[in-house]
């Protein structure tokens, strides 16, 4: 169901992180693939990627244009775009597969993220105050995004501006943004 990409560079401890919380997205059969489209990394970023069973490719170029290239590749219906780095809470399976079975209903969110900075350890005051920024800001390229293909190549993908994730983001329109429950976390390099 999902392709998630994730844009590297240098990122081998990053992406290491990330990797092992898609684990049981791949073993519920939710996760088909993972594409690190990397900006030409000289660590070991390509060799974590053979060893993790990932797609990769190194591209010059924007951030946007690899993460259109990558988008194109991609064989699921779904896209999920995460930052190296990036942890998952462990309920993030259950609720993207609830997010999928609603996105089809007239009137739902079609694209979700995460809810930020998810920390068991916060205070529910502090927990409040990370929900009311996320729901006044919108959503951030950190928060992680998926959206159906689809959806993706209608906008037209990401552009090759300027911090091309966030103009995605603009582009979708942060009221159509679904926030998952699961939270999201993490070292985002």
């Amino acid at each position: 169901m999902l392709s998630v990409i994730i844009p590297t560079h240098e990122s081998e401890r990053l992406v290491v992180r990330t990797l092992a919380c898609l684990v049981s997205g791949a073993t519920a059969g939710l996760v088909r693939e993972v594409i690190l489209a990397d900006a030409g990394s000289r660590d070991e970023t390509e060799k974590v990627a053979d060893v993790a069973g990932c797609r990769f490719f190194a591209m010059q170029g924007s951030l946007g244009a690899r993460l259109q290239a990558a988008a194109k590749q991609a064989r699921g219906p779904w896209l999920l775009f995460l930052k190296p780095g990036t942890v998952l809470d462990p309920d993030w399976v259950a609720d993207v597969e609830r997010f999928l079975m609603s996105a089809g209903d007239d009137g739902a969110a079609k694209a979700a993220s995460f809810r930020s900075g998810a920390d068991g350890a916060q205070s529910l005051p502090a927990q409040f105050m990370q929900l009311l920024r996320q729901a006044i800001g919108g959503p951030r390229p950190r928060d992680g995004l998926l959206l159906a293909k689809t959806t993706y190549e209608k906008l037209g993908g990401h552009a090759n501006g300027n911090d091309p994730e966030r103009q995605l983001i603009g582009k979708i329109g942060r009221r159509k943004i679904a926030v998952l429950r699961s939270g999201i976390s993490g070292n985002f390099g």
